[in-house]
């Protein structure tokens, strides 16, 4: 009975009367477990770079953003200078001719890139902060905090977007400043809705409830178990967002309830030079197509960005 005790006791051990369990537990949490983390960051971009549908339109987005940054360096004029005569034809001059002010047109499209890719930009990043926020909350703890949550976000989608974004800028005054605001309130429950779907069907997987089981605060497992795995769809939200907040932004300032003039934005300048589509057909075509273009861009973006961070999709294409 004795030497069989010892054996267990010897089969249990190693040499040095370490436990097999702190082995099997130090194999797992040292250098050879961690090391395929290293490489994981340079592996999500080499994918990235690989992707037709993130380069082509990353790298027009990126010229909007150059664009609208260094505008005063970039454009050949300041916005507000008058030129010459009003509706001239693109000449060598002014490569796109010049509105009915006499005002460079080039040089206002990339100053309204400014102002309509920071409404967007701005607005849907409080958008979906707040949004992802209110949706790892009402899901995670579900009872009164769900209902209290998803039923306000019930509320701001019964109302159609730009019926409840005229109403609101019409109370609080036009500017910018307004519209950026207005934006990123009625884009909030887009975000709730989406991360709240997702945390739902996490919140139950087998690593949160291995996370509890430890002893794991509710702060941290939101943080580090579920929010990483509910960052695609946050992704493609985001995305989709972006391109909808520049039409929410150009239908505003076609209205006169965006930027105001002098100031450009691609919305002002459609609604501008619907006056003149006749005889000047390029002042609408050029604001149109930057619209279009960069929201193409911004879908193309979303999709891509989806299919190379979802881990359930890697493997597919």
């Amino acid at each position: 009975m004795g030497c069989s005790t010892h054996g267990f006791a010897t089969d249990e051990n190693d040499h040095d009367g370490t436990p097999m369990s702190a082995e099997l537990t130090l194999s797992t949490s040292g250098p050879a477990a961690a090391s395929p983390q290293a490489p994981a960051s340079r592996s999500i971009w080499s994918r990235m770079l690989r992707t037709p549908r993130i380069v082509i339109p990353g790298a027009f987005l990126l010229l909007m953003a150059i664009c609208a940054i260094f505008a005063p360096l970039i454009a050949p004029y300041s916005y507000t200078k008058l030129l010459d005569a009003p509706l001239l034809p693109p000449s060598r001059t002014y490569w796109l001719g010049t509105d009915d002010f006499g005002r460079d047109e080039l040089s206002r499209l990339i100053y309204g890139a400014r102002v309509s890719l920071t409404v967007a930009v701005v607005s849907v990043t409080f958008a979906s902060t707040v949004g992802t926020t209110l949706g790892l909350i009402a899901a995670y703890y579900r009872g009164w905090t769900d209902t209290l949550v998803m039923r306000m976000m019930d509320i701001l989608l019964s109302f159609p977007t730009i019926v409840l974004a005229i109403a609101i800028v019409a109370m609080l005054g036009p500017s910018v400043r307004n519209v950026i605001i207005v934006i990123g309130i009625i884009f909030i429950p887009r975000f709730t809705r989406i991360v709240y779907g997702a945390t739902l069907s996490t919140r139950e997987a087998e690593f949160v409830q291995a996370a509890r089981v430890i002893g794991a605060r509710d702060r941290r497992i939101i943080a580090t178990a579920i929010l990483p795995n509910v960052l695609a769809p946050i992704f493609v939200q985001i995305s989709l967002s972006l391109g909808a907040a520049i039409l929410v932004e150009t239908g505003l300032s076609f209205l006169g309830l965006g930027a105001q003039p002098p100031t450009p934005s691609w919305g002002n300048m459609v609604g501008n030079a619907r006056n003149f589509m006749e005889q000047v057909p390029l002042l609408l075509i050029a604001p149109s197509v930057l619209i279009g273009l960069t929201i193409l861009s911004l879908n193309m973006m979303g999709d891509g960005l989806r299919d190379t961070l979802d881990p359930r999709l890697r493997g597919s294409r």
